[in-house]
């Protein structure tokens, strides 16, 4: 009896995995910063694969940022991205990861490749080749509400001072707020043979703007400073991190 106990034991854990699939999240969380990288959204990476999944249909958020109540209260509803990097000679590997709260793999890509020799190309478009595998996996979100892990062991509360009124969710960590600076003057693009190059009246070269996979969202390098440029209700930012805070800067391009 016992043995059968057990038999039907594993069957029902079995299916319960594989019943846990993208389509039961609605919810992503992106990290700041990836384990392989060394600051905050290095090469635009985590900007690209916030992007890269909201394309596919999830709600995506930054780990730090505000999020809804449904979220808040229960970060279970959510997977959390991760991107893990193999080293390779002349090649940069990415794999992209998505797991659950408690670190369940749901999804595992193929590994990105890129032989490009610069650094901001090569990330970019090895996880943006990682990204392919995804592509290749229907998803439609099906409601579920996943529970919040249950305490194991019982755990001692005091009482409440007679003048503590209910408790409420822990307020959620502020978003990043980005330093917005105002365009400099208007800059005029002209077409390379990767995405375009940015020149003013001089003309000097300003910024260089490689293509992604992504509408109006180009990989950026003023030679001192990696980033992105994008497109942000009908107006152009070039973003990028100094000294550990996010700059945004209003940019104003003629195609």
């Amino acid at each position: 009896m016992k043995r059968y106990t057990l038999i039907i034991a594993l069957l029902i854990s079995c299916t319960a995995y594989a019943q846990n699939t993208i389509n039961n999240y609605k919810y992503v969380l992106v990290p700041e910063k990836f384990g392989f990288t060394r600051e905050d959204n290095q090469y635009g990476l985590n900007t690209l694969a916030k992007s890269l999944l909201e394309e596919k249909g999830f709600t995506v958020y930054f780990d730090n940022a505000e999020v809804p109540k449904e979220l808040a209260g229960n970060r279970c509803n959510a997977l959390n991205a991760d991107v893990a990097q193999k080293k390779g000679l002349f090649v940069t590997n990415l794999t992209l990861i998505l797991k659950d709260c408690q670190g369940n793999i749901i999804f595992k890509s193929k590994e990105g490749k890129s032989r490009e020799k610069e650094f901001a190309t090569a990330y970019n478009l090895a996880l943006q080749d990682a990204f392919t595998s995804l592509k290749d996996v229907p998803y439609a979100y099906n409601g579920t509400v996943t529970a919040a892990p249950q305490a194991t062991t019982p755990v001692a509360v005091a009482p409440a001072p007679a003048a503590t009124t209910q408790a409420s969710t822990p307020a959620p960590a502020p978003a990043a707020v980005a330093e917005v600076k105002e365009a400099a003057g208007t800059l005029y693009a002209q077409a390379t043979p990767n995405g375009f190059q940015l020149i003013d009246l001089t003309p000097k070269k300003v910024l260089t703007l490689l293509k992604t996979s992504v509408q109006d969202y180009f990989i950026a390098d003023n030679d001192t400073t990696h980033g992105i440029v994008l497109k942000k209700s009908g107006d152009w930012y070039f973003e990028y991190y100094k000294e550990n805070k996010l700059v945004s800067e209003k940019l104003l391009i003629k195609f």
